[in-house]
């Protein structure tokens, strides 16, 4: 069972603003929780025990919203990057010391999604293994092929679309189970992870996943007040 995870939750959600003037985008609400806190309650409900939260933008925000987690039966951690955020692999590398050497989760906290998180594997064959979901209006070319259980890079050279049943691209969830060695080598500073991520899969170190549920990337007010709307009618969906 993977006990420790990582919500990503250090930007300053620039296309969300002027909500993310005085308010973590995380923090913002849906359905009448936010939407940190779906993600807290759904990891619990997996058996994850302990959460590492980085933050950057309004940081003492969360610490007063979350406290320290054992209302979800957690232990929350605060891995704070100062003024100005890592970006993903620096803010992953930054929290690793909170992490253990064990394969651990992460997840976007601006996402809204009923993926259940116990589903992910527990000990990935590979360096990562990643969720992808269909290409969303806003995002409809993709991020990666998946082919038989394994993601291919075709960047910077796009390669031939597979015949139907043998690999499509998807775009990235922003969900995936990690072990702490993808990151070895890397320095501490401000870096992204998804070069990193296309190296591995490039040497075939990369599993992944479709997953068809409901997947929501909080990236606009609109989207957010849709989803918000759904939830409170009682739909997963908008």
């Amino acid at each position: 069972m993977i006990e420790h995870a990582l919500i990503f939750a250090a930007g300053r959600g620039v296309r969300m603003r002027p909500l993310t003037d005085a308010t973590p985008k995380p923090l913002l609400e849906a359905g009448g929780k936010r939407l940190i806190e779906w993600h807290l309650e759904n990891l619990a409900r997996a058996g994850v025990r302990e959460v590492v939260i980085n933050t950057s933008h309004l940081a003492e925000h969360f610490p007063a919203a979350l406290g320290d987690g054992s209302r979800w039966g957690l232990r929350i951690h605060y891995s704070h990057e100062g003024p100005e955020p890592l970006e993903t692999g620096g803010g992953m590398l930054h929290a690793l010391p909170l992490l253990g050497d064990t394969p651990f989760i992460a997840v976007n906290g601006d996402i809204w999604t009923d993926f259940d998180f116990s589903a992910l594997p527990q000990d990935p064959a590979g360096i990562a293994h990643l969720v992808l979901v269909d290409n969303p209006p806003q995002h409809p070319g993709g991020d990666f092929v998946l082919r038989d259980g394994t993601l291919i890079d075709d960047h910077p050279h796009p390669i031939p679309l597979p015949p139907a049943g043998e690999g499509e691209k998807l775009t990235f969830a922003g969900i995936g189970v990690y072990r702490p060695e993808l990151l070895a080598g890397q320095q501490p500073g401000k870096f992204g992870i998804v070069p990193i991520l296309r190296a591995a899969m490039r040497a075939g170190k990369v599993g992944g996943e479709h997953y068809r549920g409901v997947w929501n990337d909080i990236g606009t007010p609109q989207r957010l007040a849709d989803i918000d709307a759904s939830l409170r009618g009682g739909h997963q969906s908008p």
